[in-house]
């Protein structure tokens, strides 16, 4: 390949990500489905800048392989163990439940049923990738929806060879002759795999940083990192097992460890690279020609993907008790096909079992599936908020209305919640706004007016009484929703007086701009409680450690002040800061020397009603 070309392939990819995915932000449809428009747009299918030769796939892949690395990291091994029954019984559940309501529908449509349960199969996965990317950028991961996604996806990963060794059995071309030898020996690839992960990383991976982080090279520790990911990874496709499966194992052993930020730190900006990367080449990949060619059976199968598995998972949903808010994420997130339906089909034509037709026509749904996920998602956004409407307007009727509350809280975590409690304490009523659903059902639960939804959405402000409130208390975790609900609020709201949590002082700068002057840094005074206990630890009188902590706040504050309007003056802003800095050093050195002198003063006193000789 020519020097020219590999200057070319990076520019568009890069070009068309970077006009595709803040469109697709804008148009609020999600970056995943930017992605995918921009990998159509400049695949063979469109534009064709992009050949069809190129291994970006394959590349792409390694995305998938870092996500789930870092979800491992983020798994505990108890917490992974206490996982176990979600992943084997509800996994088995999704996985074993859509592919025999598929394999139903292609017999029943006239199909063999050996192609049937093939294609069930195949069909029955879904996109890993795409399920753990919106879960991060809509904040699921702790949710009941998510972790049961997680779960789902993980058996789905440990099915990968069972089923990619059920193809050559099933297959009409006489490969089931010798398929259980095979499948013998690929499940006992697969068990000396994961046992060599799991044994290998106990006892080599920490010794193994430890000596690297000793180095003190930051670049090869980040090396080391991705030859970790990539080495297992690599083992698990040498016995035929899914490469985001052995990269999850070697997280999940390094949850415990001590350089799990650090790989998390190193990892994150490739992780977030060949994501984007794996989205464009399934977009790539879907091939209109076979769409055109055949539309009727794509728009077929899709139709019977989709509904098959929205069927099963909405029964499932139910049953696992998810909450009614979260439904259609669970749902939803994995209704679409996934990219292992790309190799089950290119397996199964391998075999003989489907034609080079049929089976770009399966890859084509499952390619529309994904595309078609961030609007599906959207509608069902759409129709949970009008549902919760009408069970509003239901309940309204049903019981009095309670007065609207004088204060609001937005975002019930834990800074949320010492704040209501200590005004429910004190005989206030307030009202609680929130996204997370299983707060939202817990704090309803305990009484409290709650309001779910974004609370940076003007029209849930004003349902939950923004225009006759006269506090709101902002307690979002996010800084840049913050300061949005800060605008929010002054712009439509202005006799609230506001009551702000600030992350750090850049968050704190950005609200006093918009004229909060009630706000608290969530760390600051816990600091300062820590720092008096070291100074009275270090033999300073409770007193005096008290006394030192408080002038340390008042001229940190005044300091803070100050130093508002410089903000955007960066040299003016350090100056100031480093003036203030040297005048509190010398505030307390003159009050130590002060100190000093009166008890030396002391001293003398007591020698001279003793008689002895002062000092």
């Amino acid at each position: 390949m020519s020097q020219a070309h590999w200057l070319q392939l990076p520019l568009v990819l890069l070009a068309a990500a970077v006009l595709a995915v803040p469109l697709a932000r804008y148009l609020r449809l999600g970056a995943i489905l930017g992605y995918l428009v921009a990998g159509l747009a400049v695949g063979p299918a469109v534009l064709g800048l992009v050949p069809e030769s190129t291994a970006i796939p394959e590349v792409a892949e390694l995305g998938v392989v870092l996500m789930l690395f870092l979800v491992g990291l983020e798994l505990e091994p108890k917490r992974l163990w206490a996982m176990r029954r979600p992943i084997f019984g509800w996994g088995s559940v999704q996985l074993l439940g859509c592919a025999a309501v598929l394999t139903a529908v292609g017999i029943a449509t006239g199909h063999p049923w050996r192609l049937s349960l093939v294609v069930g199969l195949g069909l029955a996965m879904s996109s890993t990738a795409v399920a753990l990317a919106v879960m991060a950028e809509r904040n699921l991961g702790r949710t009941t929806a998510g972790e049961s996604i997680l779960s789902v996806a993980l058996l789905q990963d440990i099915a990968a060879i069972p089923v990619l060794a059920l193809v050559p059995v099933l297959a009409l071309s006489g490969a089931h002759d010798d398929g259980d030898g095979r499948t013998w020996l690929a499940a006992a690839k697969a068990v000396g795999a994961i046992v060599t992960i799991i044994f290998g990383g106990r006892l080599l991976l920490r010794p193994a940083l430890r000596w690297i982080a000793h180095s003190k090279t930051p670049e090869i520790f980040t090396a080391a990192a991705l030859l970790l990911v990539l080495g297992t990874a690599a083992l698990m496709q040498l016995v035929g097992l899914s490469m985001a499966l052995g990269a999850f194992l070697a997280g999940v052993l390094l949850a415990e460890s001590e350089y799990r930020r650090e790989l998390e730190t190193d990892l994150e900006p490739f992780k977030g690279l060949l994501l984007g990367l794996f989205f464009i080449a399934v977009g790539m990949g879907l091939d209109l020609k076979a769409v055109a060619a055949r539309p009727g059976f794509v728009a077929a199968v899709l139709a019977a993907l989709l509904a098959c598995k929205i069927f099963v998972l909405v029964l499932m949903s139910r049953a696992m008790k998810i909450p009614l808010v979260e439904r259609p994420a669970f749902v939803i997130l994995l209704a679409q096909g996934g990219e292992f339906g790309f190799v089950v089909f290119q397996l199964a034509q391998g075999e003989g079992m489907i034609d080079a037709a049929q089976n770009s026509a399966l890859v084509a749904a499952i390619a529309l599936s994904l595309a078609l996920t961030p609007l599906l998602l959207t509608g069902g956004d759409r129709l949970m908020s009008q549902k919760l409407a009408r069970l509003g307007r239901q309940r309204k009727r049903e019981e009095a209305p309670p007065p609207p509350a004088p204060i609001l809280i937005a975002g019930s975590g834990r800074y949320g919640q010492v704040i209501g409690r200590l005004l429910r304490a004190s005989g206030l009523h307030a009202t609680v706004l929130d996204h997370d659903a299983e707060a939202i059902e817990s704090l309803r639960r305990f009484g409290w007016t709650v309001h779910y939804g974004d609370a940076t959405r003007l029209d849930l402000l004003k349902s939950a009484g923004a225009a006759s409130a006269r506090i709101l208390v902002i307690a979002i975790d996010d800084i840049g929703q913050s300061v949005e609900l800060a605008t929010l609020a002054r712009e439509h709201f202005p006799q609230l007086a506001i009551v702000a949590r600030a992350r750090n002082v850049q968050h704190y700068y950005q609200l006093r701009e918009l004229g909060v002057s009630h706000i608290e840094r969530e760390t600051f005074e816990s600091a300062l409680l820590s720092a008096r206990s070291v100074l009275e630890l270090t033999g300073v009188e409770p007193h005096a450690a008290r006394r030192q902590a408080l002038r340390f706040r008042r001229h940190n504050l005044e300091l803070l002040e100050t130093m508002v309007p410089l903000q955007r003056d960066e040299s003016a802003l350090i100056a100031a800061a480093k003036l203030g800095l040297q005048q509190f050093d010398q505030l307390i050195a003159a009050e130590r020397a002060a100190e000093e002198g009166h008890r030396r003063a002391q001293r003398a006193g007591w020698d001279r009603q003793d008689g002895a000789p002062a000092p």
